[in-house]
């Protein structure tokens, strides 16, 4: 939770600074994150993917089968990564223009994208890699890592954005070499605890069909959520875009204060879950994870629940830390409450999924996300905010809506229990759990 709060920390510096810039600047940086979160969601999808076998393979003592799987996933990260960079260089303004934004923010929100994507390999390895780290149990060192990371993106983004003490003044383009040089550190800082005797993991030369095959399997389903989140997220920005630039900039910041004061601890437990869900299950105690998913989910609706009533009376104050515009802080305010009362939803949906895929499932999560995304938050916003001429008020229904489906979604499918002997059969198919045996010689 504690990496979490830092990291969050580190965007949310962003949103502030680029408000103090302008509700123009807010809006790019908004519009370049929805490309950003597809380069996220690939990160998070194989680190998803290496802290389930991770965990497993931690649990059942399977140390080689876990070199496997961190060291094909951080290669697989790191061969990905290379196209988003070409794509950044040659099509990141054209990319922000096909949403119908004002030329002021399509050019600006084109040098940042540029900058963020030239570096993905590094950020698709400084996910995997944290997250492989995290699923030996050690929560401690990518916390170590990441706060270092962030605490200098921080400096540099205030000192680049205005031209503060040694460093030029370079706005918006100051904001983004910050963050890819975070990145850049990260990763490579990472690289070398793993190289050397700093973490229990080890790397290792591919030669494992079954792992590479179990790993791509695992991954797929969660970064094909951030393709999907893409996809939804181009309409619904450009209907609140038709709005305004006012709206489309408040949504940034509603959904920003939420993701400071409650997402953190929804991220932290969904990642725990993840770790200690796997850890059991590979020690061939499916029972005993599945209670522990369900301990997790509980604990964070209690804690997200209480800073939920907090941020939603204190909501206007919030927003006021990321701009000065009235119309902004209005429309602000209204999306800060509207992901309060989300938040406890949020919590369940987010700590339970991460319970699924620390099980190997993850085709759930982005089934029960997909759907809540076209159904509830695009059609909801467009059906009652521009066909029924509700506006912006049908948006902050939606945004409950979505996240209340995700919740139910997940829960029916986890009290089944399926989930469960799918990772077990993975286990024994790649030789991390030994099968039990029929015989009554015991």
């Amino acid at each position: 939770m504690a990496e979490q709060v830092l990291r969050t920390l580190m965007r949310t510096t962003d949103i502030i600074v680029a408000g103090y810039i302008s509700p123009a600047s807010v809006a790019a940086i908004g519009l370049a994150d929805l490309y950003g979160r597809l380069q996220l969601r690939v990160g998070l999808g194989f680190g998803d993917g290496a802290i389930a076998l991770a965990s497993q393979d931690t649990g059942s003592g399977a140390s080689a089968n876990r070199a496997q799987a961190i060291s094909q996933a951080l290669l697989i990260g790191v061969l990905i990564g290379i196209p988003f960079g070409v794509f950044g260089l040659l099509f990141s303004e054209p990319a922000i223009a096909i949403l119908g934004a004002e030329p002021t923010v399509v050019r600006q929100s084109g040098q940042y994208l540029a900058i963020i994507f030239l570096v993905s390999p590094a950020n698709h390895t400084a996910y995997i890699a944290a997250r492989a780290i995290q699923g030996t149990g050690d929560t401690r060192t990518p916390m170590y890592v990441n706060g270092l990371a962030n605490s200098a993106n921080i400096i540099g983004t205030v000192g680049l954005a205005f031209g503060i003490g040694p460093f030029p003044q370079l706005s918006i383009v100051g904001i983004a070499l910050a963050t890819a040089g975070a990145d850049v550190f990260t990763a490579l800082t990472f690289g070398l605890l793993i190289y050397s005797s700093w973490t229990d993991l080890t790397f290792a030369r591919p030669r494992s069909v079954t792992v590479t095959y179990q790993l791509v399997r695992v991954s797929i389903p969660r970064v094909a959520e951030g393709l999907a989140e893409l996809v939804a997220e181009f309409p619904f920005n450009a209907i609140l875009l038709s709005f305004g630039t006012e709206v489309n900039a408040a949504y940034q910041i509603g959904r920003r204060v939420y993701q400071q004061i409650t997402a953190p601890l929804s991220r932290g437990y969904a990642v725990g879950a993840a770790v200690i869900v796997g850890q059991t299950i590979g020690q061939g105690d499916p029972d005993d994870a599945y209670i522990n998913g369900l301990a997790a989910a509980a604990l964070g609706f209690l804690t997200v629940g209480g800073l939920s009533l907090g941020l939603f009376s204190g909501a206007e104050w919030f927003v006021r830390l990321f701009t000065r515009d009235p119309a902004t802080l209005e429309y602000a305010a209204d999306f800060a409450r509207a992901y309060a009362i989300a938040a406890v939803f949020i919590a369940g949906a987010v700590t339970i999924d991460g319970s699924l895929r620390g099980g190997s499932e993850t085709l759930v999560p982005f089934l029960s996300r997909t759907s809540g995304l076209f159904v509830f938050l695009l059609g909801g916003t467009y059906v009652f905010g521009i066909v029924a001429g509700y506006g912006v008020a049908a948006t902050y229904g939606a945004i409950v809506a979505y996240f209340a489906w995700r919740l139910l979604f997940s829960a029916a499918v986890y009290a089944r229990r399926n989930w469960l002997d799918r990772a077990t059969d993975m286990m024994i198919d790649r030789g991390s759990l030994q099968e039990e045996s029929n015989s009554d010689d015991d």
